[in-house]
């Protein structure tokens, strides 16, 4: 059987500490998997460190475990991904930050763009942006990964696209003149700053000023995609050729 795999937001974890899980890690341990005293389950905090603990007591709400040992997770790729995504309607957001997170990507902003079928503001965003960083969690604990990929609080598009970044910053486009094979080299540190736009695209006003903030137009190909397929057929393509894909 698999070690499950529970993230804790704590600073740090070390060898003979005494952890009480949280609400969802205790729920879930205690709960839904029913583990009992004595079997171990594997912690992590986000420092890139897995941590092997047993549980020394358990029940339906309250689990605490003794850590044993620590071992660095290797999992993380050499591509440094930043994914500015129009937010789309419905679950598609859902999905397409789930399956990014377990493509490898390090940042999420979600952005407005003036094609944007989603208004949210205020207490309604903000209670947003905190369900995709649990899912952005639930996805690490899944897909092995023990760095947190951020959800950053939603923006502009303007505003994410004149932020002061060393990374290369691309832009799908059907009418670019190559793909993503034809890149020959990214920016300082691996690092891709990648714009997926709403379902009906982006202005020509926006694509004329993504190419004032010096984005590259790059090409999937001849089909047109949905929003949520075009993210994760760019960031899987971009790991192949860079990252740890393949």
């Amino acid at each position: 059987m698999r070690i499950p795999k529970i993230y804790q937001a704590i600073d740090a974890l070390n060898i003979g500490q005494i952890v009480a899980l949280d609400e969802d890690g205790a729920a879930h341990i205690g709960r839904v998997l029913r583990m009992n005293e004595g079997d171990q389950i594997s912690l992590f905090c986000g420092d890139g460190n897995d941590y092997l603990a047993e549980i020394t007591q358990s029940s339906k709400k309250n689990v605490s475990v003794k850590v044993l040992s620590t071992t660095a997770n290797l999992t993380e790729s050499p591509l440094d991904l930043h994914l500015g995504q129009v937010i789309s309607r419905g679950d598609r957001m859902d999905f397409t930050i789930q399956k990014s997170v377990e493509l490898g990507v390090t940042t999420i902003t979600p952005l407005f763009s003036e094609r944007c079928g989603v208004k949210l503001s205020g207490e309604r965003l903000e209670k947003k942006i905190q369900q995709w960083q649990k899912i952005v969690i639930s996805a690490c604990e899944q897909s092995g990964r023990s760095v947190v990929p951020q959800v950053r609080p939603a923006m502009d598009l303007i505003d994410w696209c004149q932020e002061q970044t060393q990374a290369l910053k691309l832009n799908l486009h059907p009418r670019a003149a190559h793909g993503i094979n034809g890149l020959t080299q990214l920016g300082q540190h691996n690092k891709v700053r990648l714009l997926i736009g709403p379902e009906g695209g982006l202005s020509d006003q926006e694509i004329s000023m993504t190419e004032q903030f010096s984005f590259t137009d790059v090409l999937l190909g001849p089909r047109v995609l949905r929003t949520e397929t075009a993210a994760l057929t760019a960031i899987t393509a971009l790991q192949l050729k860079f990252g740890d894909i393949g």
